[in-house]
C-alpha cells in the first residue's frame, strides 16, 4: 500500500528517486501514466494489470470507456527504477502534469501519484474543507 507525502527534485534528465518505503514494490517495474486532475499514476506492473484487466470489462459500445481507456493506456510508459532508485518520467508526462523541478508524491492506497508541488498544494488546500464534510455514503462503512 503506498502512503505518505514526498517531495523529491526532478533531476536536469527528468529522473525521480523513489520514495524508499516504495522501492521494494516498484523495484522490479512500475507503470507511469495520465492521472485525473493532471498528476502522474504510478502503478506496480501487479496492480496496473489488474486495473487493465478491470477496463477490459468495459463494453466496446460504451464511448465514455472507450474514451478514457485510449487516454489512460496511450499515455502509459513501463519503466523500471535504476540501481539507486531513480526512475525517468517521458517527457510527455511531464508535460501533461506540468512538471518541472519541484514535484510531490503522494501515496494513493493502490497507486502513487506524481503532482507538480505548486499543484498539488492548491489541490489540497481547494479540498481540504470537502474532505471535512465527507458523509458515510461517499464512503460507506469508514466512518
Amino acid at each position: 500500500m503506498f502512503l505518505g507525502t514526498y517531495t523529491p527534485r526532478l533531476d536536469d534528465k527528468g529522473r525521480l528517486i523513489l520514495p524508499a518505503k516504495y522501492r521494494e514494490e516498484l523495484g522490479n517495474g512500475l507503470v507511469l501514466t495520465r492521472g485525473q486532475e493532471r498528476c502522474i499514476y504510478v502503478f506496480s506492473q501487479r496492480e496496473f494489470e489488474r486495473v487493465h484487466e478491470q477496463m477490459r470489462q468495459a463494453p466496446l459500445s460504451s464511448r465514455q470507456a472507450r474514451d478514457y481507456i485510449r487516454v489512460f493506456l496511450s499515455g502509459a510508459s513501463d519503466e523500471v527504477p535504476d540501481k539507486q532508485g531513480r526512475v525517468t518520467i517521458p517527457s510527455s508526462l511531464r508535460s501533461y502534469a506540468g512538471l518541472d523541478r519541484e514535484v510531490t508524491v503522494i501515496g494513493a492506497g493502490t497507486r502513487a501519484e506524481i503532482w507538480d508541488s505548486a499543484a498539488w498544494n492548491t489541490y489540497l488546500e481547494e479540498k481540504e474543507s470537502a474532505f471535512s464534510e465527507t458523509d458515510e455514503e461517499v464512503l460507506p462503512g469508514i466512518f
